[in-house]
């Protein structure tokens, strides 16, 4: 039983390139080894015909793939756990993931994943590279991703990631008053020591924050921020970067600024809220079979409208 009977273009970026780098680029889930030996085995063609590995691309052929091997996502284990759909489809799956869930099993969170979780609620999702996960969010991050439903989506969705295509908008707390909005360009990468942090580095990928300010309070700011790239812990890296750090940031966030003067009610909730306050508010996209624009927003999480009604408040 094949994984997907599929057909794809190769977008005309890809020229010059070769086809196990086309194939690496578009399902960056499987392995480059694994890739060249589907390749050699005949499940992936070029216009209906065997391909090398190396194999010079030009843009607009067809890649036909029929994969008749397990992926690595049905070791995964399927858990009842609740989620939220804001939109599903045959092509595409949109979810509004709640702050404290890890997206994707790894060393210290082998489950109880959103990934466990999507092979419960959908289970022909174990066809698909990481179920169909095209993007992450932070564990602590919440707010609106998208899922692919099949192998065709998961080429589009990724192409559509790489391309800068795809609108991400976020809404965050940040502390310290911010005189307007304005945009972060400042390279992101692995902190040299401190191996469990990113860090703004000449050696890091090129990485791009727009901001505009939605409220001021007296010694925070209420902001919205848009994504060029998607780096990880982009905004809340950049927003450390530009002296305005996220409020309740563990890792980024340093000591809470309170403000003069601060109500009981506030100053508990600075020094006690739970994780950082970054929230995944809208996300627009192209419909990988439709070619239509399609978009979605979460509403802000309970505990975030509190932060901003004792701020409100406080002001």
């Amino acid at each position: 039983m094949p994984i997907e009977d599929s057909i794809i273009l190769v977008p005309e970026e890809f020229k010059g390139k070769r086809l196990d780098q086309v194939m690496a680029a578009l399902y960056p889930a499987y392995s480059r080894s694994r890739l060249q030996e589907w390749i050699k085995s005949g499940f992936i063609k070029v216009n209906s015909q065997n391909s090398r590995q190396r194999e010079i691309l030009q843009g607009g052929e067809e890649i036909s793939i029929a994969i008749d091997i397990q992926t690595e996502d049905l070791s995964h284990k399927r858990e009842a756990i609740p989620l939220d759909f804001i939109y599903t489809d045959n092509d595409i799956i949109v979810l509004n993931k709640p702050a404290g869930l890890v997206v994707h099993p790894g060393a210290g969170n082998p489950q109880h994943t959103l990934l466990n979780a999507l092979l419960y609620h959908i289970p022909e999702l174990e066809r698909l590279p990481r179920a169909g996960i095209v993007q992450r969010l932070d564990k602590d991050t919440s707010g609106v991703m998208v899922i692919a439903r099949s192998l065709k989506s998961h080429a589009s969705l990724v192409n559509q990631l790489q391309n800068r295509t795809i609108t991400r908008e976020y809404q965050t707390v940040v502390q310290g008053v911010m005189t307007a909005g304005g945009k972060v360009d400042a390279p992101i990468g692995r902190h040299p020591v401190k191996r469990k942090r990113m860090t703004i580095i000449d050696s890091g990928k090129q990485a791009i924050t727009h901001y505009k300010v939605i409220k001021r309070f007296s010694a925070h700011t209420h902001i919205q921020l848009r994504l060029e790239s998607g780096r990880t812990h982009q905004i809340r890296v950049h927003m450390e970067h530009i002296r305005h750090p996220v409020v309740g940031d563990p890792v980024y966030g340093g000591r809470p600024k309170l403000p003069k003067h601060a109500l009981p009610e506030l100053i508990e909730m600075l020094q006690k809220y739970p994780h950082q306050a970054l929230h995944a508010s809208r996300l627009e996209l192209v419909h990988p079979l439709t070619g239509a624009t399609m978009s979605w927003q979460a509403p802000l999480p309970s505990i975030f409208m509190n932060l901003l009604t004792l701020l409100e408040g406080n002001a």
